[in-house]
Order: structure tokens, then sequence, then C-alpha cells
């Protein structure tokens, strides 16, 4: 991993730079401001940087579409993706006004001036959400860290689904206990969930981008959409009043 001197404040700027193993002259680096803080948004995970390599790996398919990152923090994977010529905003809690602005100084030190850094709280339906314009995808790492969290992560993503029914969640999360799944949640939220094999996008080894990370974390990826008529039906669950409002919005979930 490459640090530079700089400093913002209290935050040191890292710099991660991927590159392309068919193409090495071809490269990009990312500067990353950091804050030494025990909040989770205030640096980078180990999540993050596989999921940034997902997005560099397939950074053709990223030019001109509309990306929104969950849970961004200090927003590496949403700033490659802008850097890739993606239409990106970066979110985070509207309680965590720390956060947002270290994804604002993030894209300051990247020159992004046209990405947008917005409060979200999973599973509420707020107006900052629903002026939302359709996204095609929505990036989250190691947004699946709290299981209490996690319906509320998805009912988010199933909100933005009544915008545009095609779009994807690309999502990196880290192993921590055998017990956790979200088969459940996805069943009633009619959503499917597609793995991808780190060794896809030469995210396998220990150390991305220049980076020490992601060390030794088990990390995995996986690619979550609505689903479709064909595949297997939802299993029956109880039902969530909480996010009845979001869920008549995004058309229903099954009961």
């Amino acid at each position: 991993m490459e640090e530079s001197g700089e400093q913002a404040g209290s935050a040191a700027c890292r710099v991660f730079t991927f590159k392309d193993a068919k193409s090495p002259e071809e490269s990009l680096s990312v500067c990353i401001p950091e804050v030494l803080d025990p909040q989770y948004g205030m640096y980078v995970w180990p999540c993050a940087v596989v999921l940034a390599q997902y997005l560099w790996f397939h950074r053709d398919q990223l030019r001109g579409r509309a990306v929104l990152e969950l849970g961004a923090g200090v927003g590496l994977p949403g700033v490659l993706a802008a850097r890739c010529g993606a239409r990106v905003s970066l979110s985070d809690g509207s309680d965590r006004p720390r956060c947002l602005e270290n994804g604002r100084r993030s894209c300051a030190a990247n020159g992004l001036r046209d990405v947008g850094v917005l409060g979200l709280s999973w599973g509420d339906v707020t107006p900052e959400l629903l002026l939302l314009p359709p996204q095609d995808v929505v990036l989250g790492s190691d947004v699946f860290y709290d299981p209490q969290d996690f319906e509320d992560v998805l009912v988010t993503f199933v909100c933005l689904l009544r915008k545009n029914p095609e779009a994807q969640f690309w999502t990196t999360y880290q192993v921590r206990s055998s017990d956790w799944s979200l088969e459940a949640l996805l069943h009633r939220w009619r959503l499917r969930c597609v793995s991808v094999p780190l060794a896809d996008f030469g995210a396998d080894g220990c150390e991305l981008a220049g980076s020490a990370l992601p060390g030794s974390h088990t990390v995995h990826m996986m690619i979550i959409s609505r689903r479709s008529e064909v595949d297997p039906p939802a299993q029956g669950s109880p039902s969530a009043p909480r996010h009845a409002a979001c869920c008549s919005a995004a058309q229903g979930k099954t009961d």
C-alpha cells in the first residue's frame, strides 16, 4: 500500500492502485483519506477493497451507469466507480455526519465534483430515498455486518427496485458467524442471490491494489437481484409490519 504524507485535518491519504493483470500498463490510483477513529466509516475495511477490485475488473460496464453506494463511509468502491465513468451517489447513515463528511473528503481528494453524498438510514422510506433517480447498481461493502440490520439493508434495495426492477446489488461481506444467513429474508422480499468466486475477478489474494487488504479475512462477493417469475417460489415467512410502507412502494413482499 502506498501512503502519501498529505494530511487533511486528522485524515491521512491512503492510495490504492488497481492494475490490469492482462495489461500491466493500465492502472488507476484512488486516494482515500482515512481517520484513526473507532467509528466504522472512517477508514477502509477489507470488504471495500474486494468490492473495488470487482468494479475495476468490470470497469467497462460502469461508464454512464447510475450507481449508489450504501454505508459508503470513506467510499472506496463508489469513488472508484466514479473514476471509471459511473454516475455515483455515496450514502451513509443520516445520523453519522462525520462519515458523510469523510465521503465528501474522498470525492474532493479524487477531483470528483459531481458525486452526491447523502444521508440514508437503511429501512426508512425517506424523501432522500424516494427522490433518487433510477439506479442501475447498488453497492455495499460489509453492510451485512450486524444481523439486526440485514432486513433493513435489503428493504432499502427493494425500494430502489421500484424505479428500476433490473437493478443489481453488488455486495461483499466478511464471514463472522456460520449461523448467519440471508436465505429467509431473500425469500421474503422476492430476491435472488448469486455468489461470485473471488478468483473470477482477481481478488483471491491477501493483498489487493497495493495494500495489505483483505489480509487473512474471509470475504465473499455476491450479486442480489429481483427474483424472476421462473425462479422457485418464495417460502412462507412472518410479515414485517414496520416495513409496510416500503413494501407497498416496492410492489410487496412474500408473506
